[in-house]
């Protein structure tokens, strides 16, 4: 520091780097126009080095972990003066940080700190309880739903607080929330997430079969206490709602609107009323039908974009593809998963749109890959025929037109088809899809081994490869039954000249299983969940770059 006449100090840029090191703290100056990222302070420390003081958005992204590179995605895409950014990073060899900062003028720059989520997330607990407030525990729900597995999300509203704070004086209900947030985390075993998340309202996600997470939340709260002489009981109003995690757990964010929807329900049936989450509740903005409006334009809108899943060759762990998975990119939810707008889609007459916008940007995708890779001759890209879309009028006139139009050879553009669409006019599908294949079409049946009625027509169908289901995949190692299947159905293929691809490939462990099998190709969280065309775009190039895609060694 520099002393002035006036006896002031004022920082200079040693003082600053000195106080941004001791602190752990790193500031970024992002600026579009340039595609250049400054960095400066703590940044060793925190896994920046490599990209210090200055690097293009591209080198970001390419050291961000896959599952975040999205994130990053939008953390830099231009927003208008003043909107805030807060985003979780994770970058290769480095721990988890929390990117914050604001943009200062429109398409000029951001700006903003970085700090250790460790280091962020003690100054985001809530400072009455101890618990995590709501964005920490969204943060903390969004990272632990990645694992698959099952979970059971509980939200507790403490009813008549508003005549607490009248009788007792909102220091004294203070401590009656604060005995309570001590309660509740004493409730639950050290995995689960516990939060305070409104005013008189506590969250807990933990993993199922611990019991019934509701019941151990009621037994916990709703114990009397005594606050200033007085004798409180407290009761609450319960939401709950079971999620499965994994590459297609739905947004954080949402499932807690869920569970808060459900509270709503319950306390429609009076004090200390259980609900456990129905689509029937959607009642609230965020309804079906504010959704189905949205909806309505969301296709030309471009929202809804494919997301790529690599498709990996087990003998040699190389990159062979992708199938595209439909995400909706939506101005106020974030992204929206299928299983939240599909059956939307299906009830209004969309799936036919949907289905050709998805073909389209897929092969348009493909098209570009393969011009800016040598090694992406082979590449191809699946695309999802939704139920009953094989029946459309002009399906096969399109598939050919689109396939023509982005100039890709026969096969590059693999459609899966489920069995259930086969199953209920077999003689009519085997004519479509011979005529799909004559116009340049790979063909995948999906999900087989779920129900496919007769394995007769397997043969008579022109397939070239089949799909395992992923719930035997991923159960093969626990079940025999399911490990039979999966054997079956390799063998099966073999046998009609088939390629294999199995789905939900979780680890390096289950890769060597289905190699060891004779399986031909794997897809999952092992390798790699839905990537936007960009982070697709980065596994692509580490993939060439490094003679075969990566997988978690364990998961």
């Amino acid at each position: 520091m520099a002393q002035q006449a006036q006896n002031r100090f004022v920082w200079d840029a040693t003082a600053t780097l000195e106080a941004l090191g001791a602190a752990q703290v790193s500031l970024w100056s992002w600026d579009p126009r340039q595609d250049s990222l400054r960095l400066t302070g703590s940044v060793r420390t925190l896994g920046l080095g490599p990209l210090a003081p200055e690097c293009t958005s591209a080198s970001l992204l390419a050291l961000a972990m896959p599952r975040d590179r999205f994130v990053v995605e939008e953390m830099l895409r231009t927003q208008a003066p003043g909107t805030e950014i807060s985003a979780r990073v994770r970058l290769r060899g480095g721990e988890v940080c929390v990117w914050q900062g604001t943009w200062l003028e429109e398409g000029v720059r951001a700006a903003g700190v970085i700090v250790s989520e460790v280091q962020f997330a003690a100054a985001h607990l809530d400072p009455l309880t101890g618990l995590l407030d709501r964005k920490s525990f969204v943060s903390q729900a969004r990272e632990q739903l990645q694992t698959p597995g099952s979970y059971d999300l509980v939200v507790a509203d403490l009813d008549r607080l508003r005549r607490l704070n009248e009788a007792l004086g909102h220091e004294r209900a203070d401590l009656v929330l604060a005995a309570l947030g001590s309660r509740l985390s004493a409730a639950f075993p050290p995995g689960a997430l516990l939060a305070r998340v409104g005013e008189d309202e506590f969250a807990a996600l933990a993993p199922a079969g611990e019991g019934d997470a509701s019941e151990r939340l009621r037994m916990a709260l709703e114990q009397p206490l005594r606050v200033a002489g007085f004798d409180i009981y407290p009761t609450l109003s319960i939401g709950a709602l079971k999620v499965e995690g994994g590459e297609d757990a739905p947004e954080a964010t949402e499932l807690l609107r869920r569970a808060e929807l459900a509270v709503e329900s319950a306390k429609g049936g009076g004090r200390g009323g259980a609900a456990a989450y129905g689509r029937a509740m959607e009642t609230d903005g965020l309804s079906k039908l504010a959704l189905e409006a949205d909806l309505r334009g969301a296709i030309q809108r471009g929202e809804i974009v494919p997301f790529f899943q690599p498709v990996v060759r087990l003998s040699t762990g190389g990159i062979s593809g992708f199938e595209a998975l439909a995400r909706w990119r939506h101005p106020r939810r974030g992204l929206v998963f299928p299983d939240e707008f599909l059956p939307l889609c299906n009830e209004m007459g969309l799936l036919a749109e949907l289905g050709a916008h998805m073909l389209q940007a897929s092969a348009k995708q493909l098209a570009a890959w393969k011009l800016a890779h040598r090694g992406a001759t082979d590449l191809t890209c699946s695309v999802n025929l939704s139920t009953g879309e094989i029946d459309r009028p002009g399906l096969v006139q399109d598939v050919g037109r689109i396939i023509r139009e982005a100039g890709l050879p026969s096969g590059a553009i693999k459609l899966e088809v489920t069995e259930s669409d086969i199953m209920r006019d077999p003689d009519r599908a085997a004519v479509i899809l011979g005529q799909l294949r004559a116009v340049g079409a790979g063909l995948a049946l999906d999900d087989f081994g779920t129900g496919f009625s007769s394995l007769s027509y397997l043969s008579r169908l022109p397939f070239d490869t089949l799909k395992v289901d992923r719930y035997f995949v991923r159960t093969m190692t626990s079940n025999e039954g399911s490990a039979k299947i999966v054997r079956s159905v390799i063998n099966l293929g073999g046998d009609l000249a088939l390629e294999v691809v199995a789905e939900g490939v979780e680890n390096a462990q289950v890769a060597r299983q289905l190699q060891d099998l004779g399986c031909d190709y794997g897809q999952g969280f092992g390798y790699a969940p839905g990537l936007s065309a960009q982070e697709a775009e980065v596994y692509l190039n580490e993939s060439y770059a490094d003679g075969s895609a990566p997988v978690k060694a364990r998961g």
